[in-house]
């Protein structure tokens, strides 16, 4: 049983993963592409290291807590690092007298 939960939890994070990554490929401008990773890899990543913790705390005799550490740096890390390249990429973009928001201004 507990290779099953294992197997859904991986398969599922590996797939968030993906779809991320296929988002970025397909979506058009950088502000569109930045938000799809950063979703798939906080919630994928976040699924695989519960696998991990499971798997590992099963097979062995005692719990195995510190992914738990890689989760937290991945949660706070993850969220931090879209938001200032996005405050990047828009400085860049007003700098050389681009308005990215401005379609999104004319929109009712």
């Amino acid at each position: 049983m507990m290779e099953i939960v294992v197997a859904v939890l991986v398969l599922a994070g590996a797939l968030l993963v993906f779809l991320g990554s296929l988002g970025l490929l397909t979506l058009q401008t950088f502000y569109e592409r930045v938000h799809p990773p950063t979703m798939g890899t906080t919630l994928g990543t976040g699924l695989v290291i519960i696998g991990s913790m499971v798997f590992f705390t099963m097979t062995g005799s005692r719990p195995v807590l510190h992914e738990m550490l890689i989760a937290v740096f991945m949660t706070l890390s993850t969220p931090v690092t879209y938001m200032l390249l996005v405050r990047a990429a828009l400085h860049r973009d007003q700098a050389e007298g681009q308005d990215p928001l401005a379609e999104e201004r004319k929109a009712p």
